[in-house]
C-alpha cells in the first residue's frame, strides 16, 4: 500500500506533490514552512491540505505497522495462506483489518474451544453443510462421557457454540451487519429511574430516539455525557420492527450462509449468534463510532473558533488601561504601554458596597493622563456593564484624553493570572492584578496574549472536556502554530510563549532566543539568530522567515522574505537601479517586473511572486481591521430583554447547531442554525465566525433557565426597532465586522478542502498555484499574473 497515492487521491492532488510534502515532513520541516517557502516542491499545497495530509499519513503508517504485526502473528500460528495474506494487505482501514484478524486473535479458552477439544468440530461442520439433517440423530453419534458429552443435547450445544463463534468471525459479514445497523438502527435514550430531577439538564433526552448515523455531534456527546453521569440509558434498536418477523440482521446472516428458514436448528443458532455475539458487540462499536464522529466534529468546531479568535483584529500599539471588573473586591486596574509592558496597577471601588464612584474616576483619570492612555479595555465578567458605565463617564468628563472604551472577553484571564508564565512576567504583581494586565494586552494584540493561555481555557469549544484530550491538544496546537506563523513575530518584543509556536522553535530555543536578546540588548539582524545557543542551521531555516526585525540593519529582515532568497531581491534591486530600502513599497516599479525573469532551479514562479508581493507590502498582517460592537444602553441584564428588540453583539462561540452572541447581559444568546440566514445553512461557520459583530433580534427570553433565543433574520424588523439598536448606545466589544449579507469585510474565508480538491484535479502544479493563490496575494499578486499573461 502506497500512502502517497491514497492521500493524493483523497486530496485531489498529484502523487509527486504528496511525495514531496511527505519527504519534507519526514526531514523535520513544519507545515507553516512548507506551505510558505516550499510551494514549488508541493505544487502549492496550502496549510489546511498539509495538515490533512499529515494527519492521514500518521493514520496510514499506524495501519501499516499494525498490518505487519498481524501478519507476523498469523504466520507464527502457521495459518497464513496466500489468500489470507492478500486480504490483510488489501485492508484499507483499521476496522477492516481487525475484522480479518478476529478469527486468529489469541484469546482465552472459550466454550467453542472446549467443544472442539471434545471432538465436536465435525458435528458442527456436518450440520452447517447439511441443512436438512436431523440434528438430534447426528448428535447421538458424538456422545462421549469421558469428554463430558453425555447426551445428544450437550453435543448439539457444543456444536452451536462452535458455529456461533465461527459465524461471528466472518469478516465481510461483520462489516455488512455493522453498516446496515449504522444506517438503519436508532439510538434510544431513556432516563434512569429516580434520576429525573438530578438529570433535568438532560430532559430533552428522557424519551428520545434518532437514527444513529444522523445524530449531530453535539447531541451525540450530550447523550454520552448523560450515560456517563448515570442519568440516561442508551440502547440501539431497529424502528418499526415486527416482533413476529425475523430480525433483519438474522435474515442477513442466514442469507450469507444460505440457510433456509426451514432449517430450524440452524435458524435458532443464527438467532442466538446475533443476540449473543453480534448485537452487543455492534452496539458497543457503533456507540464508539458515534463518539468518534462527535469528538472529531467538536474538535473541528473548537479549532475553527480558536483560529477566528487568535486572528481577531488587534487594536494596535497604544497605551491601554485594563479594567478587570468586580463588585465587593473592587475593579482591578492595569496600565500597559504600547509595547504591552506593564506600567502601573491599582484597585478601585466604584461599586457597592463602597460606592467610591467619583474617587475611582479621578484615580483612573490620573493614570490615563500620566501614561497617555488611548484605549480602555473592560473585561466582560461580573460587573462588566457597571464598569463600562464608569469608563463612559471617565471619557465624557475628560474628552481631552481622546480615549476609546471596548469590552473584551476575559475568558482564560484568571487561568493565566495564576500560571507560571504570569509569575515569570510579573513576579512582583498580585495575582488579582495580573488579569487586568492580560485584558489590556489581549485588546492590543489578541494573538500575542492568548498564546499564553491554554486554548482549552479560552472557552470557545463544544463539549471540550468530553473529547479525546490528546487529539484536542494536537489540533489546537496546530491552529496556534498556523496563526502565529501566518502573522509573523517581532523578534525583539515576542514572549517565550509566542516564540515557542514559531516554525522550528522549541520551548528551549525560544528561551535561549530571549536570553541572548537580553544579553545583546536587541537583535539587529536575523543572522544574529545563528549565535543563539543550540539554534542550528535547520532551526534557522525553519524559523527565520517568520521572525521580523523591525528597524534593523537589513530592511528585508522586517519582511516575510526568507533569508535564503535575499540574493533574488538584490538582483531585482540591481536590475531596477534601486537600493533595496527604496525598492520596498515601490508598487509602480515592482508591478512592471516579469516574475519569470527571476525563476531558476531553486526559486520557481510561486516563490518569486511571493517575494514581489512581500516587497510591495512587507510584513503585511493578515488580520482584519479593528472595529467594535456597540451594546445598547439600558440593556444590561437578562431581565432587561424584550421580544423583538434588535441589538448589536459579538459572536462568542460557533457550534454545529448555531452561534452564541454576547449582547451585553452577562448571558450569551443563541442564534439557532435555522435563524442564521434566510437560506438553508449547512454549517454555521459559513455564515459567522467567532468575533464577528452582528445585529440580532430577540425572539424569546427565559430568565429562569438563563436562555435567550435570537435571530439574525431581520427583514421583518421594523425600521423603528432597527433605529433603536444604535440609540443611546453603551460600551463596545472588540471584534471584526461583517457586512449585512454576512460576508466578512475583514478577512476572506478559505474554501473548504473538498472544494479545493475538486478544483485542483487535473491541474499542473503551476496552474493550481496561479488559480488558487493569486487571490491570497491580494491585488498586487493578481496584477503580476495578469501582466505575465499579457507579455505571453
Amino acid at each position: 500500500m502506497n500512502p502517497a497515492s491514497i492521500i493524493a487521491t483523497e486530496l485531489g492532488a498529484r502523487s509527486q506533490q504528496v511525495d514531496a510534502a511527505i519527504a519534507l515532513l519526514d526531514e523535520g520541516s513544519t507545515v507553516p514552512f512548507i506551505a510558505r517557502y516550499r510551494k514549488e516542491a508541493t505544487g502549492g499545497l496550502d496549510d489546511i491540505q498539509l495538515r490533512e495530509l499529515s494527519t492521514r499519513l500518521t493514520y496510514l503508517r499506524e495501519l501499516e505497522d499494525r498490518r505487519g504485526k498481524i501478519i507476523d502473528s498469523v504466520s507464527e500460528q502457521g495459518k497464513l495462506s496466500d489468500e489470507l495474506k492478500a486480504s490483510f494487505l488489501g485492508a484499507t482501514s483499521k476496522t477492516e483489518l481487525e475484522d480479518l484478524y478476529l478469527p486468529y486473535k489469541p484469546r482465552r479458552r472459550t466454550k467453542a474451544q472446549i467443544a472442539r477439544e471434545a471432538g465436536l468440530q465435525p458435528l458442527a461442520d456436518k450440520l452447517l453443510e447439511n441443512h436438512q439433517a436431523d440434528a438430534v440423530t447426528e448428535a447421538a453419534a458424538y456422545i462421549n462421557t469421558e469428554a463430558g458429552i453425555e447426551t445428544a443435547e450437550l453435543a448439539l450445544d457444543g456444536a452451536r457454540q462452535i458455529l456461533m463463534e465461527e459465524i461471528a468471525e466472518i469478516p465481510d459479514l461483520g462489516g455488512q451487519l455493522r453498516e446496515f445497523f449504522w444506517n438503519n438502527a436508532s439510538i434510544t435514550s431513556t432516563v434512569m429511574k429516580g434520576k429525573e430531577e438530578e438529570g433535568s439538564k438532560f430532559k430533552d433526552y428522557f424519551e428520545y430516539h434518532e437514527t444513529i448515523s444522523k445524530v449531530p455531534s453535539h447531541r451525540a456527546l450530550a447523550l454520552l455525557r448523560g450515560q456517563n453521569e448515570s442519568i440516561l440509558k442508551l440502547g440501539l434498536e431497529l424502528p418499526d420492527l415486527n416482533p413476529e418477523q425475523r430480525h433483519p440482521c438474522v435474515v442477513k446472516i442466514a442469507a450469507h450462509l444460505q440457510v433456509p428458514p426451514s432449517a430450524e436448528w440452524l435458524s435458532e443458532t443464527i438467532r442466538m449468534c446475533w443476540r449473543v455475539k453480534y448485537h452487543t458487540r455492534l452496539e458497543t462499536e457503533l456507540k464508539l463510532r458515534m463518539r468518534d464522529n462527535g469528538e472529531q466534529a467538536a474538535i473541528e468546531v473548537f479549532a475553527k473558533n480558536l483560529r477566528d479568535l487568535l486572528l481577531a483584529a488587534p487594536a494596535g500599539s497604544k497605551a491601554t488601561l485594563g479594567l478587570d471588573p468586580g463588585l465587593r473586591t473592587g475593579v482591578k486596574v492595569a496600565v500597559t504601554a504600547a509595547t504591552g509592558k506593564l506600567l502601573d496597577t491599582a484597585t478601585i471601588y466604584p461599586h457597592a458596597p463602597q460606592n467610591k464612584w467619583d474617587e475611582s474616576i479621578n484615580q483612573l483619570a490620573k493614570l490615563a493622563k500620566k501614561y497617555d492612555v488611548k484605549l480602555v479595555a473592560i473585561g466582560n465578567g461580573t460587573a462588566s456593564r457597571e464598569t463600562d458605565k464608569l469608563a463612559g463617564e471617565l471619557i465624557a468628563k475628560h474628552p481631552e484624553l481622546s480615549m476609546q472604551k471596548i469590552i473584551v472577553s476575559e475568558a482564560g484571564a484568571s487561568v493565566y493570572s495564576a500560571s507560571e508564565t504570569a509569575s515569570r512576567e510579573m513576579p512582583d504583581i498580585d495575582v488579582s492584578l495580573r488579569g487586568a494586565a492580560s485584558i489590556a494586552r489581549r485588546l492590543q494584540d489578541p494573538l500575542a496574549e492568548l498564546v499564553k493561555v491554554d486554548p482549552k481555557a479560552i472557552g470557545v469549544g463544544q463539549y471540550q472536556h468530553d473529547v479525546n484530550q490528546a487529539d484536542l491538544a494536537r489540533s489546537l496546537d496546530a491552529v496556534v502554530e498556523d496563526c502565529v506563523n501566518a502573522v509573523g513575530v517581532d523578534l525583539n518584543s515576542a514572549s517565550a510563549e509566542l516564540l515557542t509556536h514559531v516554525s522550528g522553535l522549541s520551548q528551549t530555543l525560544a528561551q535561549n532566543i530571549i536570553s541572548y536578546r537580553d544579553e545583546i540588548g536587541r537583535y539587529k539582524t536575523r543572522t544574529e539568530l545563528k549565535k543563539v545557543p543550540r539554534l542550528g542551521p535547520k532551526a534557522f531555516e525553519q524559523c527565520a522567515g517568520f521572525l521580523r526585525v523591525m528597524d534593523g540593519s537589513n530592511a528585508l529582515d522586517a519582511s516575510g522574505v526568507h533569508p535564503e532568497a535575499y540574493a533574488v531581491v538584490k538582483k531585482i534591486a540591481s536590475d531596477t537601479n534601486k537600493d533595496v530600502r527604496k525598492l520596498i513599497g515601490d508598487s509602480a516599479t515592482l508591478s512592471k517586473l516579469d516574475p519569470t525573469s527571476y525563476t531558476d532551479e531553486t526559486f520557481g514562479l510561486p516563490t518569486i511572486i511571493d517575494i514581489l508581493s512581500e516587497l510591495d507590502k512587507p510584513g503585511r498582517d493578515p488580520r482584519p481591521e479593528f472595529k467594535t460592537a456597540t451594546f445598547r444602553e439600558g440593556v444590561e441584564k437578562i431581565s432587561d430583554l424584550q421580544p423583538d428588540m434588535v441589538l448589536e453583539g459579538v459572536v462568542s462561540n460557533v457550534t454545529h447547531f448555531g452561534a452564541f452572541v454576547d449582547i451585553g447581559v452577562h448571558q450569551d444568546g443563541l442564534v439557532h442554525i435555522s435563524m442564521l440566514a434566510d437560506k438553508y445553512v449547512k454549517d454555521p461557520h459559513d455564515v459567522v465566525s467567532t468575533g464577528d459583530v452582528v445585529r440580532v433580534k430577540v425572539m424569546e427570553v427565559d430568565p429562569k433557565r438563563k436562555r435567550i433565543a435570537l435571530s439574525m433574520k431581520l427583514q421583518e424588523t421594523s425600521r423603528d426597532n432597527a433605529a433603536n439598536t444604535n440609540s443611546g448606545s453603551s460600551g463596545g466589544a472588540s471584534a471584526h465586522t461583517r457586512k449585512p449579507n454576512h460576508q466578512s469585510s475583514g478577512k476572506e474565508r478559505p474554501s473548504s478542502a473538498n472544494e479545493r480538491s475538486a478544483k485542483n484535479k487535473g491541474r499542473t502544479g503551476k496552474q493550481k498555484y496561479q488559480n488558487d493563490n493569486a487571490g491570497n496575494m491580494g491585488s498586487f499578486g493578481a496584477a503580476l499574473l495578469d501582466a505575465q499573461k499579457k507579455r505571453k
